[in-house]
């Protein structure tokens, strides 16, 4: 991998770190379908009282089904593949244009300054996280 694509990628971790975004891969939908189901059981089981029960046991479940699929983005980039990063790569060349660094310490310094263009790259990075591998985004609190 060719240094630009690596300070690319540190770049990309460095945006999603200071967002806190964690991503998951097709895996809360099962913890929604866990916890809404068994609330429409419990409800026709047990009325009200039911829905309450029924729900707090399928929220629980859904928590357990769904524990660990949530991945920190920056550790979802740097377990891409060499394909995955160019493609990465040529998304927020895509924005940066001709913009010119000798390490990473610049590159970062010059997209942090730039209010404008970390809110462009950190688009482009949640665009191909969405798209290209189909995840979801989370924002920590």
């Amino acid at each position: 991998m060719s240094q630009r694509i690596d300070d690319v990628m540190k770049l990309c971790c460095e945006l999603s770190a200071n967002q806190q975004i964690k991503t998951t891969v097709k895996g809360s939908s099962k913890g929604a379908v866990a916890a809404g189901g068994l609330a429409f059981a419990g409800g026709l089981v047990g009325g009200p009282l039911g829905i309450a029960v029924g729900g707090a046991v399928g929220g629980l479940l859904g928590c357990w089904m769904t524990s660990g699929q949530f991945k920190p983005l920056p550790q979802i980039i740097m377990e891409l593949t060499p394909l995955q990063q160019q493609k990465l790569y040529e998304d927020v060349m895509g924005i940066m244009g001709d913009v010119q660094w000798t390490d990473i310490a610049q590159l970062t310094a010059l997209v942090m300054g730039n209010s404008t263009l970390k809110q462009q790259l950190t688009g482009a990075l949640l665009g191909y996280v969405t798209r290209e591998l189909q995840a979801e985004v989370h924002y920590v609190d």
